[in-house]
């Protein structure tokens, strides 16, 4: 065996015996507990209806940019897209990405060079790191949601500081201070980037526009894979950093862009998150009654995503299999996704779960916890 080969094989087969390797699997028809789709938009009939009503009109749709976005990838659905994007939000500017993955890439790779510092919240998106390590900058980890710690690194921080955080933190099921946050990056003259992923929608256009603080940071990122149940993100943000990404971010300019479906659904989607704004608060009435059974979490009130954590390994994976018995898809997050000894399964509530299916699941997790 080849030598690469022998050293993949060796790698897959530590996971396997650690219980850990990482594996795809085909979706099925149990009942959701671990999807994104907190408002069901992804099964809506309705919202299906009105994309697929545009696409008859307009068939050409359906296929590919034919070329990055400085090439013949820039169309007039994309550009209109994006305008649209930035007044709803009320930035200047907005810019198109195939995912949140490539948005936080292209963000924190090209937005700080060697000798400037990038300080990132403990608990903050892989992408994120990803980002940071392409940009050569000197990047810190600060204690989740510490604002004293976050303010001693800001204090030893060379160069341009930029600080990343999520606004609701998806391993968690908790928010970040972001009135706070904010106050602390401009006193020290940083600039603060969100992540809105997974408020996105549940909040409204996220909590950064809801606590009208969009105007206050560098950039915010949204993500339309999760509550609005397409695919894609955008980075909102002023017209002069977007002019910098689309100058010097690699992840954008050296990839295909995605075709005008994507951009014309994105569109489509904020008409449906206007005009379904009883999604949202049926999704809290949900919340309200898993939180009510008073299970052991440190996720926060309000939050899709509950956690729970603090049990070995062997007990999560009874529960997971005990739940799964009854029909009921939840997913046990393990290492490397957190950090050994912090397993846990993460419970995520939509709009379009029944009180019966939330009555049934929280009394199981009481019976094996």
């Amino acid at each position: 065996m080849h030598e690469h080969l022998t050293f993949m094989s060796q790698l897959l087969l530590n996971r396997v015996e650690r219980g850990n390797q990482r594996k795809l699997k085909a979706n099925d028809c149990r009942i959701d507990f671990f999807s994104n789709d907190y408002l069901g938009f992804a099964g809506d009939p309705a919202f299906q209806q009105l994309i697929w009503e545009n696409v008859k009109r307009c068939p050409a749709q359906l296929t590919g940019s034919t070329g990055s976005r400085l090439i013949s990838g820039t169309s007039r659905a994309t550009s209109e897209t994006e305008a649209s994007i930035a007044r709803e939000h009320g930035v200047e500017s907005a810019l198109l990405f195939t995912s949140g993955y490539t948005a936080n890439l292209s963000l924190f790779s090209s937005l700080a060079q060697r000798g400037d510092t990038i300080l990132v919240d403990e608990y903050i998106h892989r992408s994120v790191h990803d980002g940071c390590m392409l940009s050569m900058a000197q990047k810190w980890k600060f204690q989740h949601n510490d604002l004293c710690h976050l303010e001693t690194l800001l204090k030893k921080a060379k160069g341009k500081c930029l600080v990343a955080v999520e606004s609701l933190y998806s391993m968690e099921g908790d928010f970040a201070p972001l009135k706070e946050l904010v106050s602390i990056t401009e006193r020290y003259g940083a600039a603060l980037i969100i992540d809105e992923a997974h408020a996105f929608g549940v909040w409204g256009y996220g909590l950064a526009t809801q606590h009208q603080l969009q105007n206050r940071v560098l950039a915010t990122v949204v993500t339309y894979g999760k509550a609005m149940g397409l695919h894609g993100a955008a980075i909102l943000t002023q017209q002069l950093t977007k002019d910098y990404l689309v100058n010097y971010a690699a992840p954008f300019i050296y990839t295909t862009a995605p075709g005008d479906l994507a951009a014309v659904s994105i569109s489509l989607g904020y008409d449906h998150l206007k005009q379904n704004t009883t999604a949202s608060a049926c999704l809290q009435e949900i919340i309200k009654q898993f939180r009510n059974a008073a299970l052991t979490t440190k996720s926060m009130a309000g939050s899709p995503i509950q956690v729970i954590e603090h049990y070995s390994l062997q007990q999560l994976e009874e529960l997971q299999t005990a739940l799964a018995a009854e029909g009921m898809a939840t997913y046990l997050v393990k290492a490397p996704s957190v950090k050994a000894g912090s397993e846990r399964i993460r419970v995520c509530l939509h709009a379009f779960n029944s009180e019966r299916e939330v009555a049934l699941l929280t009394s199981i997790i009481k019976h094996y916890l």
